[in-house]
């Protein structure tokens, strides 16, 4: 890739998010993203940035937050100054945290390409992955398009959205989306799987600012009024400064509101080891286990007669487990929660359970 391309290469890295499903050790005052899990001396964050900082430029790169977390960004990030990150006042969905870094882009570069990621994500094969990458960033420097980038699924797993393109693939190519899944039943995702026509969506989405804010503007007019004229293609001093009516914002998300109602959405195939670390039940499925299947977290423990669990215990503790299967055993601070690996309803009820009758304190 010539540098001349690359100087029009954008990133975003979302870090806002609670990381509710890995609860007790995702908390409010520390999130998943800025959690070393697996004892690698990098947290998620840090490994994200790392990843993008190898094919984009420093000054390219935005972490948007909420307000909460601006000290741990910067305590984990200290090379990204304060202009380039975006600090968000209250809690929303992910389109608010798009239109407005894609404004602020948009002020600095009117060309700009953009790549949004979360903070949280494996990625196995990084090679892979920056070519991909920048395929994919010259891809929609050319298309009028808004490119999502999808892995073929090795599971039939049902805690993944789900992207069906036009044709059947080889991994490089790009084709139109013909729909969008969030989470199917079981019987839907082996079906899909089977068909060869669908990837799963990685929540990694590549754009031109024309191309998203025209989008925005065509199908979400409350955010084309407050947020694009409030913003305004000037250059201002604190051109990221939080827009005014930022928390008036409607709560929604980019999928929903805006890469299911438009026409011109592509499916990038790509191929880089890919594992959303979103929930204790897809930490399992996409890591490393031991003869047992167990997962252990950067946690020592002696285990008899157990499998498939996944323990996440503080330095310092030890597990020492017999007859255990299939659960989780995570603990953090004031709470150990011991519950069934599979079972996100139980886990999400006890988080509330916790909440209610025990106090913030212990979320």
């Amino acid at each position: 890739m010539g540098m001349e391309t690359n100087k029009h290469n954008y990133c975003v890295i979302l870090a806002g998010g609670i990381g509710s499903r890995l609860w007790p050790v995702s908390r409010k005052e520390l999130p998943k993203q800025f959690i070393d899990w697996f004892g690698t001396g990098r947290t998620l964050l840090q490994q994200t940035y790392e990843r993008f900082r190898e094919i984009i430029e420093a000054d390219h790169i935005y972490i948007v937050t909420n307000e909460q977390y601006v000290d741990l960004v910067r305590e984990q990030l200290p090379e990204v100054p304060l202009n380039r990150i975006l600090k968000e006042p209250i809690r929303r969905n992910t389109l608010p945290s798009v239109a407005w870094a894609t404004t602020c882009i948009a002020n600095q570069c009117q060309d700009a390409n953009v790549i949004v990621s979360p903070a949280d994500q494996l990625i196995l094969e990084e090679k892979n992955f920056d070519e991909d990458v920048l395929r994919g960033l010259e891809f929609v420097s050319r298309v009028d398009c808004l490119l999502t980038m999808g892995v073929k699924p090795t599971r039939p797993d049902t805690g993944y959205g789900y992207i069906q393109a036009h044709e059947e693939m080889k991994e490089g190519a790009f084709a139109k989306v013909k729909s969008f899944t969030e989470k199917p039943a079981l019987e839907f995702a082996k079906v899909f799987m089977e068909s060869g026509e669908f990837y799963w969506n990685t929540g990694l989405y590549i754009y031109n600012v024309k191309t998203m804010i025209k989008a925005i503007s065509d199908l979400v007019p409350d955010y084309r009024d407050r947020l694009i004229e409030t913003v305004g293609f000037k250059e201002t001093c604190g051109a990221c400064t939080v827009p005014p009516h930022f928390d008036t914002l409607p709560n929604l998300s980019l999928d929903y509101s805006i890469l299911e109602k438009s026409e011109n959405v592509y499916v990038q195939v790509c191929e880089f080891g890919w594992a959303d670390l979103g929930s204790w039940h897809s930490l399992h499925n996409d890591t490393q286990h031991d003869s047992q299947d167990n997962l252990l977290l950067n946690t020592e423990a002696l285990l008899y007669d157990s499998a498939g669990n996944v323990i996440c215990l503080p330095k310092g503790k030890v597990a020492v487990i017999e007859g255990l299967k299939g659960f989780v055993v995570a603990e953090r601070d004031n709470v150990l929660m011991i519950c069934p690996k599979d079972d996100g309803a139980a886990l999400r009820r006890m988080m509330t359970d916790a909440q209610m009758k025990l106090g913030e304190e212990f979320i």
